[in-house]
């Protein structure tokens, strides 16, 4: 019985630390219940369902923007036409004063020279005036361009 023993004895030696080392090798439980892996699953769908939502809003909105705007392109060539067709009837049909507004939509310096003036002492509406009559430009054309002044 002896060497049974003497046999036995490192084999369960041997089969006790393979368990071992089986056992601290094994992957462990996360620690999250079913109910948790649940809730964040759900909670993955939420968040991906929420994106999706918004790119199709996004999508749509810029579709209606699209229809119902004219592109940046279109309206700086609509407001280039209009500039052109301001500064033809300048040139044609001059102001009350003489002034006519140059190639390029500047000011003759003359005029500029008086509106100048009439903005640094106190007389903007008047200043205003002057302005709309020489160039046909609208009043809150006008207004920015002597607020600058």
């Amino acid at each position: 019985m002896g060497e049974i023993l003497i046999v036995l004895l490192p084999a369960l030696i041997l089969v006790a630390v393979l368990w071992g080392f089986a056992t601290a090798l094994r992957p462990r439980d996360s620690g999250i219940s079913d109910a948790e892996r649940y809730q964040q699953d759900l909670a993955m769908r939420s968040a991906e369902h929420y994106a999706s939502q918004v790119r199709a809003a996004t999508a749509a909105r810029a579709r209606v923007t699209a229809t119902t705007r004219p592109s940046q392109n279109e309206q700086q060539q609509s407001q280039q036409e209009g500039h052109a067709r301001a500064a033809q009837e300048a040139q044609a049909s001059p102001g009350h004063y003489g002034y006519l507004a140059l190639p390029g939509g500047q000011l003759n310096p003359q005029l500029f020279q008086q509106l100048q003036s009439m903005a640094r002492n106190g007389q903007k509406i008047q200043a205003i005036k002057l302005l709309r009559q020489a160039t046909h430009s609208d009043l809150a054309t006008a207004k920015k361009y002597v607020d600058r002044l």
